[in-house]
């Protein structure tokens, strides 16, 4: 089920995001949305839409290299927007031992000299001179990025010298979200695919550990890239997506009780999230306005408890 854009869109909430001090929206722009990755999307377009989206209150914009030519499409909004009204956090791509550390093959160079080179080089690409926090981003393992002279240590170089403000790890691996946490050195950090309508693997030790510690929290994949947006699952399939995707059958079961309860999936899979206070700030990508307002209704509009209670009775979760 898709929102009528011609419904009021609510003053969009925002949360603290731990010890960085930052005031977030609660569904910061994943700037993939305008990367050409999903969709093409023109220059004029991709600034006017973040022009927009600060109007709304969505005013943080979460970046990396590997989301296409994005980097370079929010360098050109930031010529125009004054940079204190914006935040913006980057990644530090650490796949492999592609340029870059984009995906591919090999081992990928963690050191404190790579870090910084990126970092500097992303920041002219930018237009801009410094990070509001910049996240180790989906290192293969974790111990060389924590060791003397790795790619946490560039990190906090930079950090002293102001270019970077907060740093942090965006991470799949629960026991790298713990060691990471455990240096004390982290501001906030970034879970993918762990806490959402299917799973919420994140609560069982990440989000005490990150709460205890005073560290940010945000949570990608809270729509599952699409699957629990209320679009026809079968007529995407067909055109190639979600090919072997094991959350297929639990995301088409929830899309089916919405379709029959006429509950918005959507809103439902944003205020799920959004009932655990101790995630700060759910990323999503918006292609267009249309998406955009869609996304900000949904996160702006609370559900009745009724279709809590219902839905925990058929789920078992709420």
């Amino acid at each position: 089920m898709t929102k009528s854009i011609t419904q009021p869109i609510h003053a969009l909430p925002r949360r603290r995001l731990g010890k960085t001090g930052l005031e977030i929206p609660v569904i910061p722009f994943g700037t993939q949305g305008f990367g050409n990755n999903f969709g093409f999307v023109a220059d004029d377009e991709a600034v006017a839409l973040i022009k927009h989206a600060i109007t709304l209150g969505v005013n943080h914009f979460d970046c990396a290299r590997c989301y296409g030519d994005s980097l370079r499409k929010l360098g050109l909004a930031l010529k125009e927007i004054p940079r204190e009204s914006v935040i913006v956090t980057g990644r530090l791509c650490c796949h492999s031992a592609a340029q870059w550390g984009f995906y591919g093959e090999g081992t990928p160079d963690y050191s404190a000299e790579r870090v910084i080179r990126d970092v500097e080089d992303q920041l002219q690409i930018l237009n801009t001179s410094y990070f509001d926090g910049m996240l180790i981003h989906d290192p293969v393992q974790i111990e060389p990025t924590l060791a003397k002279g790795g790619t946490l240590d560039g990190l906090l170089q930079l950090k002293a010298r102001g270019l970077v403000r907060n740093v942090g790890y965006g991470l799949r691996q629960h026991d790298f979200h713990l060691k990471a946490i455990a240096t004390g050195d982290v501001d906030f950090l970034l879970c993918f695919n762990n806490y959402n309508l299917i799973r919420q693997s994140a609560a069982d030790e990440v989000l005490p550990a990150a709460t205890a510690a005073g560290v940010g929290v945000m949570n990608g994949w809270s729509i599952l890239r699409g699957l629990l947006t209320g679009i026809d699952i079968d007529e995407a399939r067909a055109k190639g997506r979600y090919k072997n995707d094991p959350d297929i059958d639990a995301a088409k079961a929830i899309r089916q009780w919405c379709l029959e309860e006429e509950v918005n999936l959507l809103q439902l899979a944003l205020q799920f999230c959004l009932k655990e206070e101790r995630i700060h700030g759910n990323p999503l990508g918006s292609l267009n306005v249309e998406q955009l307002e869609a996304n900000v209704w949904a996160a702006s509009t609370p559900l009745p408890d009724e279709v809590w209670a219902k839905y925990q009775a058929r789920f078992g979760k709420a």
